[in-house]
């Protein structure tokens, strides 16, 4: 097992984490979501590689020619789709709040309190 691709997720996971507590702009603070997100797709597909395996294609390679884990790949894919969604849905937010107060300050929309 190799520690090169969780020594990245690890750098990716404190860059986007150091984005977020540092952000004074609300499309600056979804971006820096999207990089910490992007830390788990390397992070499935760290855990699911096999050094010296085929892709997951069986119809053209013998039976005991090891593999890599498909699943993980799938819950990749997954992971992107869930990201792309949660981010069309924070920017429209964003859209909103720059539409009603003006700003995209978060220190600025003190106003959404109850």
């Amino acid at each position: 097992m190799q520690i090169f691709p969780f020594i990245v997720v690890a750098w990716i996971l404190a860059v986007g984490l150091y984005g977020i507590v540092t952000s004074r702009h609300l499309v600056h603070l979804i971006i820096c979501l999207a990089v910490v997100q992007s830390s788990t797709y390397v992070l499935l597909l760290g855990v699911g590689y096999k050094a010296g395996a085929a892709a997951p294609f069986f119809s053209d390679i013998p039976r005991s020619t090891p593999a890599v884990d498909p699943v993980v790949q799938a819950l990749a894919l997954t992971d992107v789709v869930v990201e792309a969604a949660v981010s069309a849905l924070l920017l429209a937010l964003a859209v909103q709040a720059h539409k009603r107060f003006g700003t995209l300050d978060p220190e600025d929309l003190r106003q959404l309190q109850g």
